[in-house]
């Protein structure tokens, strides 16, 4: 007993040391962001003794532990100091007990040899500290960011950020400056750095992949001068971020892209063959009519000439149409070659629009659902001589998928679940005269995306004997297939009709998630039923209720605005017959 007691009081002797000894301790990280190239190597010393030697431009420490509550001075010397003696800089801090502080070396030795700053303020090296930093996230699921303005020559800039969350990360942020932490996704995301008054010039944008940062923290930093030819051609600007262990990580410049994906449906039997350049360069070799390219990456934010020449063309001086299209970065596009290269040789278009050879953009193009478990399309209006349409879908359920389609338009995306239907065309406004039928199996295409287009002539005879009519789908990977012809008329609503019916309850994930401030919630009731759909904070306190009535079998979609609410988890439960099910969403604002 007696060795137990004396074990015991050690344990809490020991304890107390401790933490006595962290009362009296603060946590320390340096960072190196002089772009001088007169300081691309420096000694830190702290209170006359070295700290650092050959401290590297763009480096920092991990966190520390120094004493609190005592000035220290820290000196800045050359990298080839030999003594406190060498010190070229001097400044004096002092921590307080358990706080964790960074402190950014940054700035230059002389400015008047380098670029003023825009805004006025003084760029002469410096000690930029900042307390309250963080080794780890404040909720483990996610990841919290400080972010330092350290370009010398930079005016005030905003961040905005693009991925799995959109958002202005900085807003206002000059030289010399932290922001407060920004708590975001462990996702992968696009920095966008503007000027400060506005966000549509972009400096420059990098890739930032904080998948594997979940529950972590970092310090974003600029770095480097914008015009480095009149800063000694110190280091260009670029974008840093150090972890709490010291490692520091350059954030790769983005290179801008758009996704790309190309279909020939011009039905002129003098087109049924070419080649499409793009800024001179041969892109596609023999497209022939009827195919597609899957999903491609092509340059974004530049201007892309895209010329069509016959199809035994053998250089840029063999296209007869160049069209000159700037694409946004990071979106996706479907661009449809369509018409005839001479109109006068063809039935003109019964609403007397321009059938001449063009080419037909959709920007925000899919290459899956927005919705799991269902099928995204997209459909376009692509026959000469047809006139504006609607495009009745049974199986399902009777109802329109386009209504009042004229040539050259698209319409959708539509999400429908993944079935076997059938595709009734028929004049706009008159539903009773089917044009044409066609049988669509969906059931392979779940969490998939297609684009539906219309194709050849109603009347091939009076069209140089082009292609007949029909109705095509191109899928993301490049494949073209043919819907085949249906046979029998259009099923009027009166008519018996076996609807497709949901097997079972289903409570799909909202989507966008995470989402600001709103997202749409889907659900299937098998049968007709009082259905409660209720949202809940992460307390388990209900804090709105969506829907509270009896609503038909089928599938149905709700909004949820979260404007007034704060940023965090909630749950949404759907209660229906006997079946009660609850999923998980974020609010990040």
């Amino acid at each position: 007993m007696k060795r137990i007691l004396q074990t015991s009081v050690l344990v809490m002797l020991f304890a107390l040391v401790t933490a006595v000894a962290n009362a009296n301790t603060a946590k320390l990280q340096v960072i190196h962001n002089a772009a001088d190239p007169a300081a691309g190597i420096v000694d830190i010393y702290l209170n006359n003794q070295l700290l650092l030697n050959d401290f590297a431009f763009r480096s920092a420490t991990p966190f520390v532990e120094v004493p609190a509550n005592v000035p220290h001075v820290i000196g800045v010397a050359p990298g080839n100091s030999t003594s406190p003696n060498d010190i070229l800089a001097s400044f004096t801090v002092t921590l307080a007990p358990n706080k964790k502080y960074v402190a950014m070396a940054n700035g230059v030795l002389n400015p008047a040899n380098f670029s003023a700053n825009p805004d006025g303020i003084n760029i002469g090296f410096n000690l930029f500290t900042r307390d309250r930093v963080r080794e780890s996230a404040n909720n483990r699921h996610l990841v919290d960011l400080l972010i330092f303005h350290g370009a010398t020559d930079a005016p005030t800039v905003d961040i905005l950020s693009r991925g799995a969350f959109d958002r202005k990360l900085v807003n206002n942020l000059t030289y010399g400056e932290f922001s407060s932490y920004k708590t975001v996704m462990p996702s992968r995301y696009i920095l966008d750095i503007t000027p400060g008054s506005d966000n549509n010039t972009v400096v420059a944008s990098f890739e930032a992949d904080l998948s594997g940062l979940r529950g972590g923290s970092a310090i974003v930093f600029a770095s480097g001068f914008l015009a480095p030819e009149s800063n000694q051609n110190g280091a260009s600007f670029g974008l840093f971020a150090a972890l709490p262990n010291g490692t520091v990580v350059e954030l790769p410049r983005e290179v801008p892209q758009a996704r790309l994906q190309v279909i020939h449906n011009a039905a002129d039997p003098a087109a049924s063959m070419v080649d499409i350049y793009v800024n001179n360069q041969l892109l596609l070799n023999d497209f022939a009519f009827r195919a597609a390219t899957p999903f491609i990456d092509v340059p974004a934010g530049v201007t892309l000439n895209i010329g069509v020449a016959p199809g035994n063309s053998t250089s840029p001086n063999d296209i007869i149409a160049t069209f000159p299209v700037i694409l946004e970065n990071d979106n996706k596009y479907v661009l449809i070659a369509n018409g005839v290269l001479n109109p006068a040789g063809f039935s003109t278009n019964p609403e007397g629009l321009n059938i001449g050879f063009n080419l037909f953009p959709r920007e925000h193009a899919r290459e899956e659902s927005n919705w799991r478990n269902f099928v995204d399309l997209l459909v376009f209006h692509g026959a000469t001589d047809a006139p504006t349409v609607d495009v009745w879908i049974r199986g399902w359920r009777f109802s329109p998928l386009v209504n009042d389609m004229s040539y050259g338009e698209y319409v959708g995306y539509k999400p429908v679940l993944p079935l076997n239907y059938t595709l009734d065309i028929t004049p706009g406004n008159d539903r009773n005269t089917v044009v044409a039928s066609y049988r669509a199996d969906l059931t392979g295409l779940r969490n998939g995306a297609a684009v539906v287009f219309a194709s050849g002539f109603l009347n091939p005879a009076n069209n140089q004997n082009g292609p007949a009519f029909g109705l095509y789908v191109a899928l993301p990977d490049g494949q073209v297939l043919a819907l085949p012809s249906a046979n029998g008329g259009l099923l009027k609503p009166s008519d018996e009709i076996a609807e497709i019916i949901p097997a079972e309850y289903t409570l799909e994930q909202n989507y966008p998630n995470p989402f600001n401030p709103t997202t749409t919630i889907a659900f299937t009731l098998p049968t007709a039923s009082n259905v409660n759909l209720k949202v809940f904070n992460v307390l388990g306190q209900e804090i709105e209720t969506l829907v509270d009535s009896y609503m038909d079998a089928g599938v149905h979609q709700v909004t949820f605005d979260a404007a007034k609410y704060p940023s965090g988890v909630y749950f949404y439960r759907l209660d229906s017959g006997s079946s009660s099910l609850t999923k998980k969403m974020m609010l990040v604002k």
